[in-house]
């Protein structure tokens, strides 16, 4: 008897262990794609039933299911359809803001940045692309620093 009940207990512990591991690491379900300045500004939560899609550091998140943040006349309506690193890391919603570059950055930033990049986008929010600024140098070049395989939940399967 027990015996019947160790293996029960091990077969429902063996199931949930299984099931926390599903949930820790969420893969998108479309594979991710590379997005022009173009592309990914019309994702800006303007059009109804469309998906609204953020950048920051280059990657892009679906950030639809956070609509009531994101959305058309939301808060933080300004931060989607355009990679907004810099606005991230300083926590801004200024205009000038609103760009990949982060040039300038204070240390306290750049740190905030990576603490919301990885506590709080890759977290909550699933990865659909890359933008192409993330891949290509300003002359449409390859960048050949760019390593898909160290990209978050890139997998080599994926296609842009």
């Amino acid at each position: 008897m027990a015996t019947a009940r160790t293996c029960v207990l091990l077969l429902v512990l063996s199931a949930t262990s299984a099931e926390d591991l599903k949930l820790k690491h969420k893969t998108s379900r479309e594979p991710v794609r590379l997005f022009t300045e173009e592309e990914l500004s019309r994702y800006d939560g303007g059009e109804e039933g469309q998906p609204i899609y953020m950048a920051i550091k280059g990657v892009v998140f679906d950030v639809t299911k956070g609509r009531e943040f994101y959305g058309r006349d939301a808060p933080y309506n300004a931060l989607v359809g355009k990679d907004c690193t810099r606005a991230v890391a300083k926590m801004s919603l200024d205009p000038a803001d609103l760009t990949p570059d982060t040039t300038g950055l204070s240390e306290d930033q750049l740190e905030s940045l990576e603490s919301v990049f990885e506590g709080t986008y890759k977290t909550k929010y699933p990865i659909v692309g890359y933008t192409a600024s993330r891949i290509l140098t300003e002359d449409g070049s390859p960048d050949k620093d760019f390593r898909p395989e160290d990209q978050p939940l890139f997998q080599s399967k994926d296609e842009f």
